[in-house]
């Protein structure tokens, strides 16, 4: 997958994610794309040990596994405060 397309990915799962969790947290953009992106690495890497694929281009399948990454990534941060 090309930079862009990580871009797109992490842009519109982070902002699921964010959508999905709620809260008062402004990430601006720069910060809901990192979170998408690090999200698609982690939910890539959960789904990937439960045996379902991981994300692998622009799709449906990538931006959904991408969002529950992302929300993990938000649990874990506000279990961490």
């Amino acid at each position: 997958m090309g930079l862009l397309s990580w871009i797109a990915v992490g842009l519109v799962a982070g902002l699921l994610g964010q959508a999905i969790m709620g809260g008062g947290e402004r990430a601006g953009c720069l910060g809901t794309v990192v979170l998408g992106i690090v999200g698609a690495f982690v939910g890539g890497f959960v789904m990937s040990l439960l045996g379902y694929g991981t994300v692998d281009g622009v799709n449906l399948w990538s931006i959904l596994v991408a969002t529950v990454g992302a929300v993990i990534v938000l649990a874990f941060a506000r279990a961490l405060r």
